[in-house]
């Protein structure tokens, strides 16, 4: 399916690049040929005036037809029935040439009836710098029909033609340059879709790699550590509850590489319950309290919510509120001082987090919640952690239909707010219905566009 969506949308850009080349190719092909008929009506008009002012001149009449023909593209002959004057045929040709608007470069020649040869009259420019050596004429050849004409040939014609469409050219360039530009991007794309593919598939697989190790490490930790001869030595006990706890961290970790991965690809489902949200935030200061305390710091509550329920997934609810007060310990400047308060108003639950530590500044704070993304501290061993954390929390606030917030300030310390719809005991708020659904509607769609 997904491979299919990529194929008609690769096939849909082809087809619409294609259709607006074969465009603007048709636009400059029929600009070209409007102009070049445009050129080929202005100097005949020319020389035909010309030919009238010639015959003027010499009290002469035109033939009756025949006057002006157009052997090449860029190539006349004209055919005047008397003697032809060089000096008045260069001024005509220059008047009637003005008078058209026709400022292209000509050369002309006179045929001479007693030798039987093309004799150059001159090249002609309306650059008046330009300077061109008779001998460098261009060949301009003999006709049989006619007794007394001059020829004009155009030798710039092309490059005058050219620049007429200007215009043209540079929009057309333009236009190239912006589907090639386009068309990079397609490819760009493309190759940033599947080397997260890859990325994503990677990850997958290693995480359920280490799945089976780390159990394997866990039970044979807790057999080593409720071991005698390990309960009877401090020193082993010690190993042993590193151990433990480290393979307990490790563990912790890989669930959150695989959930973020389920989030992403769609295969993410909430389980929805109703629960005191009082009784669940006193669990969660309890046990983070000590981790607060081994670091000779303190963590605060104030919670005043009485009876007030929520629906939502209580393990997740869970793991992002020790998300939040982990972060608050780990950027802590020495001793973390930690506060959180909850408080109801409005059908909403506020739940607020507020340290004393390292803060964030401006240029991090867009960047906050971004996959693997962290902010720097200097030392990046203090820190432990691959950047998941708050990218995880604002992955479960979105899918819940939560609304997250942070304040922070360099040097002073950060709050987060949390901000959940109220459920009462036995009643389900509809604005909180209506707004989950959309909420995981939009979620849904988001994700099936990310992995088409």
């Amino acid at each position: 399916m997904k491979n299919s969506l990529i194929f008609r949308v690769i096939l849909l850009g082809a087809v619409a690049i294609a259709g607006i080349i074969g465009m603007q190719a048709y636009w400059v092909i029929n600009t070209w040929n409007i102009n070049e008929e445009d050129f080929s009506k202005k100097a005949s008009l020319a020389l035909y005036r010309t030919a009238c002012g010639l015959a003027d001149l010499s009290g002469g009449d035109l033939p009756p037809r025949n006057i002006v023909n157009q052997r090449t593209t860029n190539y006349y002959v004209v055919n005047i029935d008397s003697e032809i004057d060089d000096d008045h045929l260069e001024y005509f040709l220059q008047k009637e040439f003005e008078r058209l608007a026709l400022y292209v470069d000509f050369e002309y020649a006179v045929y001479d009836c007693t030798t039987n040869e093309m004799m150059y009259g001159n090249y002609c420019s309306f650059n008046p710098g330009k300077q061109t050596d008779l001998t460098e004429l261009g060949d301009l050849p003999k006709d049989d029909k006619f007794t007394y004409y001059f020829s004009v040939k155009f030798p710039n014609r092309s490059g005058y033609l050219l620049g007429k469409m200007q215009l043209s050219i540079f929009f057309s360039a333009i236009l190239l340059i912006v589907l090639i530009f386009f068309a990079y991007s397609m490819y760009i794309m493309l190759r940033q879709k599947r080397l997260s593919e890859l990325q994503k598939d990677f990850i997958n697989n290693m995480t359920h790699e280490f799945k089976t190790p780390i159990s394997t490490i866990k039970i044979s930790a807790d057999v080593f550590q409720n071991a005698p001869e390990v309960q009877n030595n401090p020193r082993l006990l010690r190993y042993a509850t590193i151990i433990k706890e480290q393979n307990k961290r490790l563990n912790s970790q890989v669930e959150k590489v695989l959930q973020l991965a389920r989030i992403e690809q769609g295969n993410f489902e909430l389980k929805l319950e109703q629960f005191p949200v009082a009784e669940t935030l006193n669990a969660i200061v309890n046990s983070t309290a000590v981790q607060a305390e081994k670091q000779g710091g303190t963590l605060e509550s104030d919670i005043r919510l009485g009876d007030i329920h929520i629906e939502a997934d209580r393990l997740h609810f869970t793991n992002i509120l020790h998300n939040l007060l982990d972060n608050a310990i780990k950027y802590c400047c020495e001793r973390p001082v930690i506060r959180l308060s909850a408080y109801a108003s409005d059908q909403q639950v506020t739940i607020k987090i507020e340290d004393k530590g390292v803060g964030i500044s401006k240029e991090h704070m867009s960047r906050i919640f971004s996959k693997f993304y962290r902010v720097p501290t200097g030392n990046v061993h203090k820190v432990k952690g691959f950047g998941l954390g708050l990218y995880y929390v604002k992955s479960i606030c979105d899918a819940q239909g939560w609304q997250l917030d942070m304040e922070s300030t360099p040097g002073e310390g950060t709050s987060v707010y949390l901000h959940i719809p109220v459920l009462q005991p036995g009643f389900q708020s509809w604005w909180y219905q209506l707004r989950t659904y959309f909420s995981k509607y939009l979620r849904k769609t988001a994700t099936r566009l990310t992995n088409a």
